[in-house]
């Protein structure tokens, strides 16, 4: 009968053989995916309406109120209900200018068009807007990218918005604050004042508020090393240079100026015969800048809590919401969802307050969603409303927008609940008791630390590489929790956690077996004595990866051994390869396949990686940047396997 069962696992019988025990053989075979724990369903839209979602937020009857990047404002009544059963849209407003957020208060609608802070109001109880009232205007150049982000409320119902930057004419990919507060988050009173808040924003898309503090997530980019999530204190400045532009302005909450920033690091505005030269990443830099280095000369200056590793936990993060729901959607109460708009997935954060200062985990949750993610809001029931949009920015996904719904289905994924940092290294938290023998092994374990540079180019690879030395580690008595013990933590660092030989007490693997803690702040404590640790180490690899038997080469482009997709994975995953390509169906570029029929000798491949051509895939909206930081001997390992597939 469990013969059987392996073959074929259905949702009915999971609970029944995590219960039967000795199941590793399965689980090995057949391991779940996320869709066993959280599945995607998808809202009906009617004919004709293009949701392009903007914004959302439930309201207090249950139902769900939408923007639209065209403008409209939607009320739809019974968004949750079971297949079959239509839900019902109403206009509720139209005539707005890309409303790219969407809030309730006190019986009216507040959103944020590009260039003011709007209340929308339904005087007459018939679902549709009768009031537009200006609440605040900003002023705008007119350029496209001037995208304004939010409301989002305090817990004195005062409004935050963002403002993100705009680009160069000549310098096309240098951000610019042409008009105040261009770059910045801003505080608008219930009254309309406004109080600008902090600057250093580049593309400010995603704000949500955690413990009653404002939180924001950035996108890569120019200056902006990775996406990440930062905490916005009054007088905050995050990284960009952009907005420093207004510090002068009588009301401006710091005093940093761009003469003053440009004297610690280079902008790199260069010319040649008369054009400027786009900045580039300088491959062996001898010393670069890290964004911490100035915290000694601008106080004001603030760290992200977590950076999100880009094109590994997303490419273009977007909406931060704090799961509130009093464990309808599982076992992560407390901490933070945050959705990424490019590779069309979902995240999980988990913050925690060090010598002052917020840090953290980040983990992948769930992706497959049909378009970009930009926006989510809580169903009354515990499911996750996510709006959906792609229009300019591309995403994966076949679709170029709609309203999906994410439901827990009560079962609960082995997972790493959360990761908390230690004097000496991590205490990693489970969702199910752990198998002693894999979590004991030091073989189970893996990880490195790396850095992002601080500098006028788009993005930043990850630097100054090291692999952690783990020196031992501690099971709990209730095998929730295992202490780990590394020997070369570093402050400001990103430290990768890799379990892939873990397992449950029942045998099930890690549904997501890889964390990334940003240590801004090493704790104070008592450190493990080495009596208390065990050091065991299986035959597994330093990678928790078993060595597998390589195959017969039957490529003529490809040179030596073929490995398996089990071996180049790890390469895939830390040069970021896997953001946007898969093996066999496309994402935000071209799938591995389609690349190999190309037919490509292996040292093109390598020069497309180091120097791509976008123009040989116009099918792609997302142009593949440069990536210089990958090592040569991985670009050749990478390229020949990709030339296996054809």
């Amino acid at each position: 009968m469990v013969v059987k069962l392996t073959l074929k696992l259905s949702s009915a019988c999971f609970g029944l053989l995590i219960m039967l025990g000795g199941t590793s053989q399965l689980w090995a075979q057949n391991p779940p995916s996320e869709s066993h724990y959280y599945s995607i369903a998808t809202v009906a839209v009617p004919e004709g309406i293009h949701l392009e979602v903007g914004g959302i937020t439930t309201l207090e009857d249950g139902r769900v109120a939408l923007c639209t990047r065209r403008g409209d404002v939607w009320i739809i009544e019974n968004a949750a209900a079971q297949e079959g059963t239509k839900p019902r849209f109403v206009k509720f407003a139209s005539g707005l200018h890309e409303p790219l957020g969407l809030t309730w208060k006190q019986g009216a609608l507040y959103t944020a068009q590009r260039g003011e802070l709007t209340k929308l109001v339904d005087t007459n109880g018939d679902d549709r807007a009768d009031v537009y009232e200006t609440i605040y205007a900003w002023p705008l150049s007119g350029h496209y990218h001037e995208y304004s982000f939010g409301p989002k409320l305090d817990a004195q119902g005062n409004f935050f918005v963002t403002g993100n930057v705009a680009f160069g004419n000549q310098e096309w990919w240098r951000g610019e604050s042409r008009v105040p507060w261009r770059g910045w988050t801003m505080k608008i009173h219930a009254d309309g004042t406004l109080e600008p808040w902090a600057t250093g924003m580049r593309s400010p898309c995603g704000l949500g508020m955690f413990q009653g503090q404002l939180f924001y997530a950035d996108n890569q980019g120019d200056w902006m090393g990775s996406g990440g999530i930062w905490h916005l204190k009054k007088g905050s400045f995050t990284g960009h240079p952009a907005g420093l532009r207004w510090t002068g302005e009588p009301n401006s909450p710091l005093d940093i100026t761009t003469e003053q920033l440009y004297a610690r690091v280079d902008p790199r505005q260069q010319k040649q015969a008369g054009q400027y030269v786009k900045p580039e990443n300088i491959r062996d830099e001898e010393a670069p800048v890290f964004l911490y280095q100035l915290k000694d000369q601008f106080p004001n200056l603030q760290l992200p809590a977590v950076w999100l590793p880009h094109g590994v936990l997303g490419i273009s993060n977007s909406e931060i919401l704090e799961d509130q729901t009093e464990g309808k959607f599982g076992p992560f109460g407390g901490q933070l969802f945050v959705g990424d708009q490019g590779q069309s997935k979902i995240m999980r954060v988990v913050l925690e307050k060090i010598k002052g200062e917020y840090q953290g985990v980040a983990f992948d949750f769930r992706s497959g969603f049909q378009s970009g993610v930009l926006r989510m809001s809580w169903g009354h029931d515990g499911s996750l409303f996510v709006g959906e949009t792609n229009r300019g920015w591309g995403s994966a996904g076949p679709k170029t927008s709609g309203l999906q719904r994410l439901i827990w289905n009560g079962k609960v994924p082995m997972e790493m609940k959360t990761v908390q940092a230690r004097v000496d290294g991590f205490e990693i938290e489970f969702t199910h008791p752990v198998d002693v023998k894999t979590a004991e092994d030091l073989n189970s374990y893996g990880g490195m630390s790396y850095i992002y540079k601080y500098h006028p180019v788009y993005g930043s690879p990850p630097v100054d590489q090291q692999e952690l030395k783990i020196r031992g580690v501690k099971v709990s008595d209730d095998r929730l929790k295992v202490r780990v013990v590394i020997d070369n933590l570093r402050k400001y660092y990103v430290h990768e956690l890799r379990l892939p030989g873990i397992k449950s007490a029942y045998g099930l693997p890690l549904l997501h077996s890889r964390a990334y803690y940003t240590l801004n702040n090493i704790p104070d404590g008592e450190k493990l004595s080495l009596s208390a640790l065990s050091t065991k180490r299986s035959s597994v690899n330093s990678r928790g990866i078993p060595k597998q038997k390589s195959i017969p080469n039957k490529s003529p482009r490809s040179k030596g051994p073929v490995v398996t997709y089990g071996e180049i994975e790890p390469l895939l995953v830390s040069n970021t390869c896997i953001a946007c390509h898969q093996v066999d169906k496309p994402l935000v570029g071209p799938s591995y396949q389609d690349i190999a029929k190309r037919k490509y000798t292996i040292e093109r491949m390598v020069e497309l990686i180091y120097n791509p051509q976008p123009k040989n895939w116009p099918e792609y909206a997302t142009p593949m940047a440069p990536m210089p930081q990958v090592p040569r001997n991985e670009a050749l390992k990478i390229a020949n396997w990709i030339n296996t597939l054809d």
